[in-house]
């Protein structure tokens, strides 16, 4: 039996051991040094592991250029979302092009990057082709305008992975997710990636999947989010909380993923489903608004997206949903695309009610959300009040 392939062929592994990584670490205290922030810590980890593949390094400027304006490497493989190491004026003359750099964080070396190229970059180009805006209420133009003016791009290569990593229970590789996936003769696998907790309407799509896979990844992204997004921590006891009562254990796996989240819509759906191929998944979940934030994208623009490529280059096969809701004329979960009745009849809540329900400490309609999820928010929000 054998899995999808990753993209662009071959899993990437930029982890170094032996004598290699000996010889790195002690030659780095010679090599002029950067120590890294949340995301880009993350994104080195990604692709050193080939959560990234076929990525090997920081983004260069023909690739860079090639993704921005194409959502395509320079060779022409799928890529949506530039992954770029930003550098600022002030440390841009410390550093010369095709010389190593040492990675940290904080006073820990993770890795160096192998430079090949020092260049300047156009963020309002960036924003606008990647976001679709530059509107810097959006937190992902937010991000790009307050990082440096410069961008390194090369290969890299992990010595040390991050200090003190979240949720060491639930991280798999993509390697060791694909060895999990093949001891559970898991095949077709759908992946689901999410920032939030798992109500019924995802819990809907999620099964609706499921009928037709061997196998559910439930892979929520656990790296930087918005200030206001629920924090990783509730977010995973919900998660835990939903799977032991409703989910067959035997057909689910639950995992994280560590990148940060960009909040670019439509480009990042595809991003999304490229990372879960890697990670082994044959199938991704593309629901409303993936990866969207505020009106800066239609409704199904993260769906769309997908027409501009060819189903073989990007390899996994996407599975759209509809805005789904609990229905009581139907008496059962529902989209519009399958129930006939006024939405009068449906249960649906803002997000602005189901936190002030949360607040007062008052459980949301179960057709809305399952006590257990709803109980988990509610303990934490007393927690933090």
């Amino acid at each position: 039996m054998k899995l999808i392939r990753p993209h662009g062929g071959t899993l990437v592994n930029r982890e170094v051991t032996g004598a290699e990584r000996e010889r790195l670490i002690e030659s780095a205290a010679d090599m002029p040094a950067l120590r890294l922030g949340a995301r880009e810590i993350s994104d080195l980890e990604m692709i050193a592991t080939g959560a990234y593949s076929p990525l090997e390094g920081f983004l260069d400027r023909s690739d860079y250029s090639a993704v921005c304006s194409n959502m395509r490497l320079a060779n022409g493989v799928a890529w949506s979302i530039p992954v770029t190491l930003p550098l600022a004026d002030e440390q841009a003359g410390a550093i010369r092009q095709f010389e190593d750099v040492a990675l940290y964080q904080d006073d820990q070396l993770l890795g160096i990057l192998h430079l090949a190229d020092k260049y300047r970059y156009d963020k309002a180009r960036e924003a606008e082709l990647i976001y679709r805006t530059t509107d810097q209420a959006h937190p992902g133009v937010s991000t790009l305008y307050d990082q440096g003016d410069w961008l390194l791009g090369g290969k890299i290569s992990l010595v040390n992975r991050s200090i003190n990593p979240a949720f060491p229970k639930y991280r798999l590789d993509p390697s060791e997710s694909r060895a999990l996936f093949l001891e559970r003769g898991w095949r077709r696998v759908v992946g689901f990636q999410t920032r939030n907790p798992v109500h019924r309407a995802h819990e809907y799509i999620q099964k609706c999947a499921l009928e037709i896979a061997d196998g559910l990844l439930l892979h929520p992204l656990v790296g930087e989010t918005k200030a206001d997004d629920v924090p990783a921590d509730v977010r995973m006891q919900s998660y835990e909380a939903i799977l032991a009562g409703y989910y067959p254990a035997s057909r689910t796996i639950l995992s994280i993923m560590p990148a940060a989240m960009r909040y670019a819509g439509p480009r990042e759906a595809v991003f999304h489903a490229l990372i879960r191929k890697n990670y082994g998944c044959s199938h991704f979940i593309v629901g409303r608004d993936h990866a969207g934030v505020g009106n800066y994208y239609g409704t199904y623009d993260a769906q769309h997206i997908f027409d501009q490529f060819e189903p073989e280059e990007l390899g996994i096969t996407p599975l759209f949903f509809d805005h789904t809701f609990y229905c009581r004329t139907c008496a059962a979960m529902a989209s519009s695309k399958t129930c006939p009745h006024e939405t009068s009849a449906h249960v649906t809540l803002s997000g602005t009610k189901v936190r002030e329900l949360l607040s007062a400490g008052q459980l949301p309609p179960v057709e809305f959300s399952r006590p257990e999820v709803a109980q988990v928010l509610i303990d934490a929000q007393r927690a933090i009040s």
